[in-house]
């Protein structure tokens, strides 16, 4: 999967066979800020190990460090310096992970979970087969299954 920001100064490739083996990847988050950072109503994310990520034009990212966080921890929030279009986040929480943005990419895989789902907007619907977790995913707390 390759994709890249607005001005095209940066690509990102990610190098996993298993993205679109039928098996969900990603997750939609209704955090204020991630819903911020993607000028929309959720941000869509893509949380993978950073050993799989091949980034060029490193060189024109540019890093907010995100400490107002809904879940407290502070979070790196890296962007394309010319464009302004997200590339990635990175927390200490998810050693040797990246924190992938999916609008770069022109095909995504199918979400598997959705994160501070009680954040959800009221006209917003749960997306069918993903899990729901009212806060973090993981280990977070989950609403129901979809």
């Amino acid at each position: 999967m390759e994709g890249h920001c607005l001005c095209g100064a940066i690509t990102v490739k990610v190098n996993d066979s298993d993205l679109f083996s039928g098996h969900r990847r990603g997750h939609l988050c209704h955090c204020r800020n991630c819903r911020r950072v993607a000028g929309g109503v959720f941000g869509t994310n893509l949380t993978i190990e950073a050993e799989k990520v091949e980034i060029t034009g490193e060189d024109n990212l540019t890093k907010f460090m995100d400490r107002d966080t809904t879940s407290g921890t502070p979070m790196a929030r890296c962007f394309c310096k010319h464009c302004g279009t997200p590339i990635q986040s990175v927390t200490p929480v998810m050693k040797g992970k990246v924190v992938l943005k999916l609008g770069i990419f022109e095909k995504v895989p199918i979400p598997e979970w959705e994160a501070f789902a009680v954040r959800r907007q009221s006209w917003e619907k749960p997306l069918e087969g993903c899990i729901q977790y009212e806060l973090l995913g993981g280990p977070g707390k989950k609403l129901l299954e979809g």
